[in-house]
C-alpha cells in the first residue's frame, strides 16, 4: 500500500473501516443476488423416477406426486419385448430411482439400459434399483430350460403380479420404505400418503370383491398368462390359452384344437390384452359354439398420471367382465380334480 494512502487511512478512520469491510460487503451483495436463483433451483429439483411399466409409475405418483416420473412402456406394448432406445437411456441416466417388475420380464432390454446409461445409482444391488417381484411371492414357477422353442419361461414365477390387488398393496408397502430411504427428509409425508393409499385401497378391494361375486367360479379363455393373478383373485379359472406355448403366437391348429374343449365347458368370454393381436381371439369367438364375447382389456393402466389410475384400471376390468358375463349364459362349473 502506498504512503499517501496510509496517511489517508490514519487520518480518516471511517474510510479505513469501509475499505476493510468492502470484501465482506461484496460477498454479501453477491450472496443476496444469488439467493433467489439458488432457491428457484432447489424448488425445481424433483426426484427423478424411471419406471419400466405404467403400473409402477401410477403407484409412485400415488406415494410421491411431486416426483418427475417416466414410464418406459405403455398399455399398448408388450413389456417382454422393448428396444433399448436412446431416449430410454437418457431417462435412466438421470434417474434417482428405477422401479421395475423383475422376475425376468424386462431381461431382454433392462440390462442394456443399465449398462449404457452407466448410472451407478440404479444398478442392480443399489438403493435406487427396486424390483417389485422381490417383495412378493410369485405364482406358477417353471423349470428353466435352454430350449428356444419353449416360449417365455420365467423360472421365478409369473411376473404379471400387478394384476393382483393384494400383492400390489404389498409392493406399495415395500416401495414407500425405499422412497423414505432415498429421501429421508420426506419420510413423514411419504408415510402419511401411504397410510391414506392403504386405507383407500383396502376399501376398494372389499368393493371389488363384492361387485365381482357373479364372476366367481366362471371360466375364461385368454391369450398368455397376463391376467393369471387377476383370475385367481377374482375366483375365476383360465381353462384355455390361445397360445400354444407361453409367448408364442396362436396357430390355426392350436385354435382349432380349442373348439372341442369349448363345447364341453364354454368360457364366459375370450380375453386378450390391448397390446396383443386380437385376430386369434376374434377367430375363436366366430367359430366356437356357443358364442361368447371377445373382451379386450388393457394389461396395465392406460394413463399413469391420471389420479387414482390403478383404481380406475381395476374398475374398468370388472365392468368389462361383468358385461361379458351378463351377455353369456352361466357356464358350468369346472369338473372336480382327483
Amino acid at each position: 500500500m502506498s504512503w499517501p494512502l496510509q496517511q489517508l487511512l490514519h487520518r480518516n478512520h471511517r474510510l479505513r473501516h469501509v475499505l476493510r469491510a468492502a470484501p465482506v460487503m461484496a460477498m454479501l451483495i453477491a450472496a443476496q443476488a444469488l439467493a433467489p436463483a439458488q432457491a428457484l433451483t432447489q424448488e425445481k429439483v424433483r426426484p427423478q423416477v424411471f419406471t419400466c411399466e405404467p403400473e409402477w409409475a401410477a403407484l409412485v405418483l400415488e406415494l410421491m406426486p411431486q416426483a418427475q416420473v417416466f414410464w418406459a412402456t405403455t398399455a399398448l406394448q408388450d413389456p417382454h419385448h422393448i428396444e433399448a432406445r436412446p431416449a430410454l437411456i437418457a431417462q435412466m441416466r438421470k434417474a434417482d430411482l428405477v422401479v421395475c417388475t423383475g422376475a425376468g420380464i424386462e431381461e431382454g432390454w433392462l440390462p442394456a439400459l443399465q449398462q449404457r446409461a452407466a448410472n451407478p445409482r440404479v444398478q442392480d444391488g443399489a438403493l435406487g434399483m427396486f424390483y417389485a417381484a422381490q417383495t412378493v411371492t410369485l405364482i406358477d414357477p417353471r423349470a428353466a430350460t435352454l430350449n428356444p422353442f419353449a416360449g417365455d419361461i420365467h423360472p421365478g414365477g409369473n411376473p404379471h403380479l400387478h394384476a393382483d390387488p393384494q400383492r400390489l398393496a404389498t409392493v406399495a408397502r415395500a416401495l414407500v420404505q425405499r422412497l423414505q430411504q432415498l429421501w429421508p427428509a420426506q419420510a413423514p409425508e411419504l408415510a402419511q400418503r401411504h397410510a391414506d393409499f392403504d386405507r383407500r385401497w383396502a376399501s376398494r378391494m372389499a368393493s371389488w370383491r363384492d361387485r365381482a361375486r357373479p364372476l366367481q367360479g366362471q371360466t375364461v379363455a385368454a391369450q398368455h398368462s397376463t391376467f393369471a393373478y387377476w383370475w385367481r383373485w377374482l375366483g375365476m379359472q383360465q381353462t384355455m390359452d390361445l397360445e400354444p406355448k407361453p409367448g408364442l403366437p396362436p396357430t390355426p391348429s392350436h385354435l382349432q384344437s380349442l373348439l372341442q374343449g369349448w363345447k364341453l365347458q364354454p368360457p364366459v368370454a375370450v380375453v386378450v390384452a390391448a397390446h396383443q393381436d386380437p385376430r386369434a381371439g376374434r377367430w375363436l369367438v366366430d367359430h366356437a359354439q356357443p358364442r361368447r364375447p371377445l373382451v379386450v382389456l388393457p394389461a396395465t393402466v392406460v394413463e399413469p398420471s391420471r389420479p387414482h389410475a390403478l383404481e380406475h384400471w381395476f374398475d374398468e376390468m370388472i365392468d368389462a367382465l361383468l358385461k361379458a358375463a351378463s351377455a353369456s349364459p352361466t357356464s358350468p362349473a369346472p369338473p372336480a380334480k382327483g
